[in-house]
This record gives structure tokens, sequence and C-alpha cells, in this order.
């Protein structure tokens, strides 16, 4: 993480700690295992994309992304390495175990030139920059890692992102203590229109869904959690809670899914009943609880909620192999 922060010769406006600290844990880095070949002769660089206008910024593309490029207010999953001189000396990695964790632009990220250069970015894509000192480490440099008046070189690649920044900006107040917050954010949320509402819980389920896919559980359940307690809020427009319980009964389903990841049948199977108070005849809700139970070894009830899922989709095959073990 901390390879992408930094500093820059300039500060910029809402930019803390201009310069990075010397000690940094990054500057430790393990050996390369491939180089690049982009050279950083003048001829070289002039037949790179310049982002700023002023050659402090240049890229070029290994391998094009899909759909939008990253938003500012972005947290992003990426890979990436840092390189002094002509790509011969890494001084900085991040990325490479199994499950990236996700960083946020201007929080975690904070190398300006980085920042420019990602926000120019799709998923998936993959692409190296040549950042000057201005755009990097400044007149000052990161003795005695990184020398003053020095250009950099990051090969970067972006894995997945998510925008959330209405997300973020609901969520400030983590600025507050927990009993405050609770009561600022329920009066936060009554002056919220509920279109908003609904988009920050989307973004935090987006969130769990993410970690989900990564295996980090623990992680998922937290936001999946989080965005229920910006459901809180009721409407008297019958409308209006429609739209409110569809968003949460997603998120039961995910949390009881979860749970049974984490091997905690009994909120499983909690998650999956408050889902089926919203939709009786909900498949998946009634296919958590007969695993939940199958879990817990009640078989009776494990049977009952999975045959009630069989009668409404006869050919699912997972609730189909779940009656197979039951038996």
């Amino acid at each position: 993480m901390a390879g992408m922060a930094g500093g820059t010769g300039r500060e910029r406006p809402g930019r803390r700690d201009p310069h990075p600290h010397p000690t940094a844990p990054w500057a430790l880095a393990p050996t390369p295992a491939s180089t690049p070949s982009l050279s950083l002769a003048s001829e070289s660089l002039q037949a790179l994309q310049d982002l700023t206008g002023d050659g402090g910024v240049r890229k070029e593309q290994l391998r094009p992304g899909t759909g939008q490029p990253v938003p500012p207010s972005a947290s992003v999953a990426v890979k990436y390495s840092g390189y002094l001189g002509n790509w011969n000396k890494l001084f900085c990695s991040h990325g490479n175990s199994k499950y990236p964790r996700l960083m946020k632009l201007g929080k975690d990220i904070t190398l300006w030139g980085l920042e420019i250069g990602l926000l120019s970015m799709t998923k998936g894509e993959a692409a190296l920059f040549v950042l000057t000192p201005e755009y990097a480490y400044g007149q000052r440099g990161c003795p005695p890692f990184i020398p003053p008046n020095t250009t950099v070189l990051f090969k970067v690649e972006v894995l997945d992102f998510i925008n959330s920044e209405e997300s973020d900006a609901f969520f400030e107040l983590a600025y507050f203590e927990l009993k405050f917050r609770y009561v600022f954010a329920q009066e936060q949320q009554d002056r919220l229109p509920l279109e908003k509402l609904l988009k920050v819980a989307a973004t935090e389920r987006e969130f769990g869904n993410y970690f989900f896919y990564k295996q980090r559980f623990k992680i998922a359940k937290d936001r999946y959690k989080r965005a229920l307690s910006i459901l809180r809020h009721s409407s008297s427009s019958k409308a209006e809670q429609s739209q409110i319980n569809a968003s949460k009964l997603l998120l039961f389903l995910n949390l009881s899914l979860t749970y049974l990841k984490l091997e905690r049948a009994d909120r499983a199977l909690k998650y999956g009943e408050l889902a089926l108070e919203m939709d009786q005849g909900n498949a998946k809700a009634l296919f958590r609880c007969g695993q939940a139970c199958l879990y817990m070894k009640e078989y009776s009830k494990s049977r009952d909620f999975l045959a009630r899922a069989q009668c409404i989709q006869p050919f699912n095959r997972d609730i189909n192999n779940e009656l197979k073990r039951l038996a």
C-alpha cells in the first residue's frame, strides 16, 4: 500500500504530508521477476502519451482495459512495481498476493503522478508510467532509497475498482465517537433522499461482494451489515418501502451465505428467515435455511426448507444435490 503513497515536489490542495517518510516499509522491495523494456531516452519519452501536457506524467499502454476510467473517488485493486533508472532498480511493489486489498485514491494512494495515471486507466488495463520529480518525490526525494530530483517509473495493472464517492461522504462520520456517530447518522438519514440512501447501501453491498469473492468473509459480512444499518429508514410510501425491502432482501441473502462460509449456521439461518419474512417464496432463502439446518443437524427442518425450495425450482442442481446429501 505505502508504495503508492508518498509525496510530490508541490503540494496539492486537500493532500496531507507532501513528502514520504524516509523509513517507509515499502522501500525494502523484492527482486523484480521481470523488467519492462521502455527506455528513458528522450526519443522514447516523446513517443509516450503525455497525460499532463508538460511531460510530467507519460504513459505507455501495455494492455487495454474495458469500461469507464477509474473515477477520482475510487477504491482500487492494483498491481504495481516502482523503479529507478532505466527499469533496473525496483524500489517498491504491491499486489502480488492472492487477494490485493482495495486502496483509496487520495488516502492510500497519494503519489500525485500515480493518481493521474490511474485516472487514465480502465478495469483490466496495464500500463507503464514515467513520472518526473514534480509528480513523484520532488526535490528532496526519499533518502536513502530515492535520490533528490529523481524520475521514477511504474508498471501498473488495474484489477478492479469501486466508485465510493457518495458512500465515503456518508461515512465521514467516522471522525465522531461511536455513540455520537449513531445519533448523527440517524439524523442524517432522515434528511437524505431515499435515492441517495439506496445508492450508498448498494455501494456498501458492492464492497461486500468484492471481499466475498476474495474469500475475505469477515470483511464482507461487516460491509453487508454496514449497508443494512443505512436502511433503517422507513417510509409511509408503499413504493419507497418496496425499494427499501428489495435492497434489504439482497443483503439478508448475502449475509446468510456469508455466515455459512464462516461456519456460523445459526446466524445464517437467522438472516435466511429474515429474507423469508420479506419473500416467503424466495427459493434462495429457503435453500440457505435448509443448508444452515443441515449444518446444525436439524434434519427435519432442513428437509422442510429444501423441499419447499425444490417445489419452486425443481431443476435447480444445488437444491437437488443438497437434498441428496440430506438423504
